[in-house]
């Protein structure tokens, strides 16, 4: 939602404000026309990282055309970053995360296939014999939404990595 607030003055007169509300109008009227079918979507899949330490995370979902592991991204300590953008792909999505600066990773019993470089791979299946690492993804169910942010924590917070 947009606001629009005008400065007001002790002593507005009648016109001033029913220029002030015609041009509010003419403004809604302009953003509506001109920016309403271009405003962006603010639906994406975020992940919060907030440790004491960098992270590098990896993603695995499935969409329309199956099966997709995604990484590596690097999350300073308290920050949050975007990981993909529009509407999160799938209910199931899947997260393994490494601490970099105290070891120690979040993950879990969901396997997908990752490697130690930047990746995207397609399926989920054989992982070494295509050349992949074969890794453990912990899931998150995100009930259909559109948008979703995933949030890492300190083991004493919420007991999720382990060492």
């Amino acid at each position: 939602m947009i606001h629009l607030q005008y400065p007001r003055s002790k002593q507005g007169s009648r016109r001033r404000r029913a220029s002030s509300r015609a041009g509010a109008r003419l403004g809604l009227l302009t953003l509506a026309v001109l920016g309403g079918a271009a405003a962006p979507a603010f639906a994406d899949l975020k992940l919060c990282n907030s440790t004491a330490s960098r992270v590098g995370v990896s993603i695995g979902y499935q969409d329309a055309t199956g099966w997709a592991t995604e990484g590596w991204w690097n999350i300073a300590s308290q920050t949050c970053e975007t990981l993909l953008r529009g509407a999160v792909p799938s209910r199931f999505l899947y997260v393994h995360a490494v601490d970099y600066d105290r070891g120690g990773e979040w993950g879990g019993q969901n396997f997908m296939c990752t490697q130690d470089k930047s990746f995207a791979i397609r399926g989920v299946q054989e992982c070494a014999k295509r050349g992949f690492k074969r890794t453990g993804f912990f899931e998150v169910d995100t009930g259909e939404a559109k948008e979703w942010t995933v949030r890492l924590t300190d083991s004493d917070d919420a007991g999720t990595k382990s060492k």
